[in-house]
């Protein structure tokens, strides 16, 4: 209770600065001498700023604490005044504060006490309210960060099963069939996953390392499909670096192949594309399969990668869906460069 009753070395080299500009302007104003102002002033001030931390520690429960620290700071000017002028006089106080000029001297003081007191306490008073807002805000944004992380990690955790499985199936497909193919998926999906397991769960996942995904991925689903499967993946090397869902445009390849270029008989190319434009990125898949008709219908995964994108780039981030000429399918992602969630910094 004492420690927190007595200002720190911050606050009295504060007050102290405050009061030397106020002596100069003074005796610049009064042709006082500076140092026989000061030498008032100086006492005075610190008075008022330990009634001002008294205050702070010993806040009776009925006034609230910037009252509180108002009526100790005005209660303390009249006795730190009194004490600098009769102090000084021992013996002789009594006799100089019953004549006018000492009186004065009390009075005169008392006021330059309570007036600039009052003003630097209020000054003080709303710079720590500023400042508690300041760190109301840093603490709700914090939160507000972690939530984000949190839902994040919730609809990533969503995804990873029913990518793995879609995979799976793949593979299952070839073996049922007796294809001669089998195997060298396998080996490459094995490989694939010992490589992309570490970055499903990454928080600091950036658009490059999904791109990796993506091709490795694309280049998986073409072994098995060589004659009916062609892609192209070009990306703004600009955008690389941002941060971005993990599996978001994994998740969009995954539904041009599943829903694209598996029902078609030809096949088809899937492009995979972005740009930046003045700080908009549109990210796209783009595939020349069935068509809009047979693969349209939003499911778990598009529900998924725009609420994972919204809670990344807040909710100005959409998915849109066109079709694709000649025939096809193309999946548009579009938000700002600022991302709720940061930049990675690479």
């Amino acid at each position: 209770m004492l420690r927190a009753s007595l200002p720190t070395w911050r606050q009295i080299a504060a007050v102290e600065l405050y009061t030397v500009v106020l002596t100069w302007i003074l005796a610049t104003l009064t042709r006082q001498p500076f140092l026989e102002c000061l030498r008032h002033l100086v006492p005075v001030s610190l008075a008022q700023l330990a009634a001002y931390t008294a205050a702070t520690a010993w806040q009776p429960r009925w006034m609230p604490l910037s009252l509180a620290r108002l009526i100790a700071v005005a209660v303390m000017a009249p006795f730190a005044a009194l004490a600098m002028i009769a102090l000084p006089r021992y013996g002789r106080a009594a006799a100089y504060l019953a004549t006018a000029q000492g009186a004065g001297s009390v009075v005169m003081l008392t006021l330059i006490a309570l007036v600039f007191g009052l003003l630097f306490t209020a000054v003080a008073l709303y710079l720590q309210r500023k400042e508690r807002e300041r760190q109301a805000e840093r603490e709700r944004l914090a939160l507000e960060r972690d939530l984000l992380d949190a839902r994040l990690r919730l609809l990533q955790a969503q995804i990873e099963p029913h990518f793995l499985f879609n995979t799976l199936a793949n593979v299952l497909v070839l073996v049922e069939s007796g294809s001669a193919q089998a195997a060298p998926v396998l080996r490459h999906l094995i490989a694939y996953l010992r490589a992309a397991m570490p970055r499903l769960t990454d928080a600091d996942a950036t658009l490059d390392t999904e791109l990796q995904l993506v091709r490795a991925y694309l280049e998986l689903m073409r072994m098995r499909m060589p004659d009916r499967l062609q892609f192209a993946v070009t990306v703004d090397p600009a955008l690389h670096q941002l941060r971005f869902p993990a599996m978001a445009l994994l998740t969009l390849v995954e539904n041009a192949v599943k829903h694209g270029i598996d029902p078609s008989m030809a096949g088809g190319k899937i492009e995979v594309g972005g740009k930046n434009d003045g700080g908009n990125v549109a990210l796209w898949v783009e595939d020349s399969g069935v068509g809009i008709s047979e693969s349209a219908a939003p499911g778990t995964g598009l529900a998924n990668v725009k609420a994972r994108l919204q809670a990344c780039y807040g909710n100005s981030a959409r998915l849109e869906m066109h079709e694709a000429e000649p025939q096809g399918l193309r999946v548009e992602l579009h938000f700002t460069k600022e991302p709720a969630c940061l930049q990675s910094q690479h």
